[in-house]
């Protein structure tokens, strides 16, 4: 037996999402009610709080959520292209955030330290990536490139000096 849909119209108005946040912030909000905010909407038959709690269902919260795709939010009924690639941006934009480094440039003086700064984005990666971070005489992180991304089922194996070192080079005349 389903439960019948609570259309947001019909929740008091201090309960829902958008003005619970203009009151109280956004800290005070569940992760539902924020992703009920960023989807704005939801169907003739389901509201944007019931859609918000389906899609952290089928992305166990947040954990399987940041690293959903769009094709992966869209399969999800109420979500379209637009929603999926408007959670996509939110979702990116966190992680940009989250990785921001302001002022001082990353310093690279063990194994350790190129562990931490490349494991937040390499974390959840389903295929090897060769990735190159070119230093200044600091040992501070001037620039990150993926210079190959290996196939599911094997990894990179024809790596010489001319394709590895030619992109790397090429790309010092944009650097400061």
């Amino acid at each position: 037996m389903t439960q019948p849909s609570i259309m947001i119209k019909n929740v008091p108005v201090s309960e829902r999402p958008r003005e619970k946040m203009a009151k109280n912030g956004a800290e005070s909000l569940s992760n539902q009610e924020l992703l009920a905010v960023l989807l704005r909407t939801g169907s003739q038959n389901e509201s944007v709080l019931q859609l918000s709690q389906r899609v952290l269902y089928d992305f166990d919260g947040l954990v399987l959520l940041k690293e959903a795709t769009v094709e992966e939010l869209q399969k999800i009924k109420g979500i379209g292209q637009a929603k999926a690639l408007e959670l996509r941006a939110a979702l990116e934009l966190g992680r940009r955030i989250y990785t921001y480094q302001e002022g001082e440039r990353y310093v690279i003086r063990s194994p350790e330290d190129v562990s931490s700064y490349v494991m937040e984005d390499m974390r959840f990666l389903t295929q090897e990536h060769f990735v190159v971070l070119c230093l200044n005489t600091k040992n501070q992180v001037i620039h990150r490139q993926t210079l190959f991304i290996g196939s599911l089922n094997s990894s990179i194996a024809h790596l010489n000096i001319k394709n590895t070192y030619t992109p790397v080079l090429s790309m010092f005349r944009y650097i400061e």
